[in-house]
């Protein structure tokens, strides 16, 4: 039986591959956060003909993970394009309510129960259409576990916007926009 997404649309501005997984990695890792504006550029410059959102909402890392990086790279990109965008960026509407385990532990397959009831929407988003953005899309759990709460919480249209897309090349996978 097929499952589908809870989303209504899927925009990565790149593959995720050399040298974007690098840029990536320096805003993540090495606290470089003078890419985020660029990273935020090359997504938007793959919207061009999409409708905007009423609001824009980074993935919530949870506290203890916040703490450890010291900054949310989704909200550091997503500061730049609200503002590009003239979008409000609500980084407070959800919360990541359980420390997961790292996704790039686990297979594709387990990813999807690792995030099960991982997020809480304080926020309604009755009749919205709602972006939720994340700096890598690789198997999409995060973003749909995060898509259903939204969609719980009334949002009528829920698009995932990612900077780069994950595709491994012994899975076949369809993206919406790529």
């Amino acid at each position: 039986m097929a499952s589908y997404p809870s989303w209504t649309r899927a925009i990565a501005a790149l593959r995720y591959a050399f040298p974007i997984d690098a840029i990536i990695h320096s805003l993540k890792y090495q606290e470089n956060l003078t890419v985020a504006p660029v990273l935020a550029n090359l997504l938007m410059a793959k919207m061009n003909h999409c409708a905007p959102p009423d609001v824009i909402i980074p993935v919530p890392l949870h506290p203890v993970r916040l703490q450890e990086r010291g900054f949310n790279q989704a909200l550091e990109i997503g500061r730049h394009l609200s503002k590009k965008m003239g979008v409000p960026l609500l980084p407070h509407a959800c919360v990541r309510t359980r420390d997961t385990l790292s996704q790039t532990e686990l297979s594709w397959k387990k990813r999807r129960s690792n995030l099960r009831n991982a997020f809480a929407c304080t926020t309604r988003f009755t009749q919205k259409h709602v972006a939720i953005l994340d700096d890598v899309m690789t198997s999409g759990a995060t973003l749909n576990e995060l898509a259903k709460v939204v969609r719980k919480q009334g949002a009528i249209e829920v698009s995932v916007w990612a900077i780069a897309r994950a595709i491994p090349s012994s899975t076949s996978i369809k993206t919406v926009e790529l």
